[in-house]
C-alpha cells in the first residue's frame, strides 16, 4: 500500500456558539463561492459545544482574529492511504478499521497524536508537521510514502527528513480510556455534486446557521438524548456531508447520493471533557477493537470531543464491546 503525503498545511480552529456570527460571511464564501478562495482543503463540523473548522493556510487567511476564534498552535499535514491507485475502500470493512493496525495503533505506540477526518470518499489522517519524521520512519516499513509538491508526488525516504530525529525508545504510556456517549440519532454520510451546491444552498445555510433556530411550525424533537452534529467537507473538489435523518429530510433526496446499501450509522462519542490535542491513543482505543471485529467505523475528530461512526445494526456489540473494554485492567 502507498501512503501520502498531501500538498495541504492545515490549521484546526473552533468557532463559540455565541460568535458565529461573526464568521458567516468568511465560512459562506469558502463552503459556496470556491472561485474567490484559493483554499482546498476546508472542513466544519457543528457539536452541541462548538464548530470546528479545519482548513489550509489560504482558508485560514479568511478568518479574522476574534475572541470566539480558539486556534490549535501546531500546522497539520494530512496524509491518505492508497490502496490499489484508488483511496481506500473495500467491501468489506470501511473507514478507519482499515487502518487501525498498520497506521493508527503504530503512531500511538511512538507518542504521535493523530486528529482523525473521515468523508464519504476516504479517511485523512492528520499529524503534527513537527512529527513527520516519526511518522515516517514509523511507517517506512508498511507503506510507500510519497509527498505531494505542486499536484506531482516523489518517493520520501526516512533519512530525508531526519532533521535530528531520535526513536522513540519508551514504550507508549496506556492510555485513558474515555467514557463513550451513544445518543439515539440515526446519522447519514453522503456526497453531492460540487456543481449542485447551489440548489442546496438555503438548505445547508440554514442546517450549518440556524439549525438552533426553532422553525415557525415545527414540533419539538421527540427525543431530547439526540445531539446536534452537522459535518460538511469541501476538499479538493469533493464534497462530504454527516448529518443524522432529521437533517436529511430537510435536503432535495435527488442531490445527495451515499452507498449503494443506503446504510445508517450510529455514533459513539469519545470523552467526558474535553480531549485536547496531546494525548495520544485516542483514536486507536476505539478503532482496534473495531478492527479486531472487522466493524466499519467513519471517525471525525473534533476541537473537543472525537466521534465514531458505526453501522446502525453493529451498535449493540460495540457498545458491549466497548464496556468490556472499560472494564480490563490496563496491561
Amino acid at each position: 500500500m502507498d501512503l501520502h503525503i498531501l500538498d495541504h498545511r492545515l490549521r484546526v480552529t473552533s468557532i463559540c456558539k455565541n460568535g458565529l456570527v461573526n464568521f458567516t460571511h468568511p465560512l459562506i464564501k469558502l463552503i459556496f463561492l470556491r472561485k474567490r478562495t484559493r483554499c482546498k482543503f476546508f472542513s466544519l463540523t457543528e457539536t452541541p459545544e462548538n464548530f470546528t473548522v479545519v482548513l489550509d493556510e489560504e482558508g485560514f487567511k479568511e478568518l479574522q482574529p476574534s475572541e470566539h476564534l480558539q486556534v490549535e498552535s501546531s500546522v497539520w499535514l494530512p496524509l491518505n492511504v492508497i490502496s490499489n491507485g484508488n483511496a481506500s475502500n473495500s467491501s468489506q470493512a470501511v473507514g478507519v478499521t482499515k487502518i487501525a493496525k498498520s497506521v493508527i495503533a503504530p503512531l500511538a505506540q511512538q507518542h504521535v497524536s493523530v486528529f482523525m477526518l473521515s468523508t464519504y470518499q476516504t479517511d485523512f489522517i492528520l499529524v503534527r508537521e513537527k512529527d513527520l519524521a516519526v511518522v515516517i520512519h514509523t511507517l517506512e516499513a508498511e507503506f510507500n510514502i510519497y509527498r505531494e509538491v505542486g499536484g506531482e508526488y516523489s518517493a520520501v525516504l526516512s533519512q530525508d527528513v531526519r532533521n535530528g530525529f531520535q526513536k522513540n525508545g519508551k514504550e507508549a504510556p496506556q492510555p485513558t480510556v474515555h467514557p463513550v456517549l451513544i445518543p439515539p440519532n440515526q446519522f447519514c454520510v453522503m456526497s453531492l455534486d460540487p456543481d449542485t451546491l447551489p440548489a442546496i444552498a438555503t438548505t445547508l445555510i440554514d442546517a450549518l446557521f440556524y439549525s438552533s433556530s426553532p422553525k415557525e411550525g415545527a414540533l419539538p424533537s421527540q427525543d431530547l438524548d439526540c445531539i446536534k452534529f452537522f459535518s460538511f467537507s469541501l476538499i479538493d473538489g469533493y464534497v462530504s456531508l454527516v448529518m443524522d435523518t432529521e437533517a436529511q429530510r430537510q435536503f432535495p433526496a435527488d442531490l445527495l447520493f451515499t452507498s449503494s446499501s443506503g446504510e445508517l450509522w450510529r455514533m459513539v462519542r469519545i470523552g467526558g471533557q474535553p480531549l485536547g490535542f496531546d494525548e495520544c491513543g485516542i483514536v486507536a482505543q476505539i478503532s482496534q477493537p473495531l478492527a479486531d471485529s472487522d466493524i466499519s467505523a467513519y471517525y471525525i475528530s473534533t476541537f473537543s470531543f472525537d466521534h465514531a461512526l458505526v453501522p446502525e445494526e453493529d451498535i449493540v456489540s460495540v457498545t458491549e464491546m466497548l464496556q468490556q473494554h472499560r472494564k480490563e485492567p490496563a496491561c
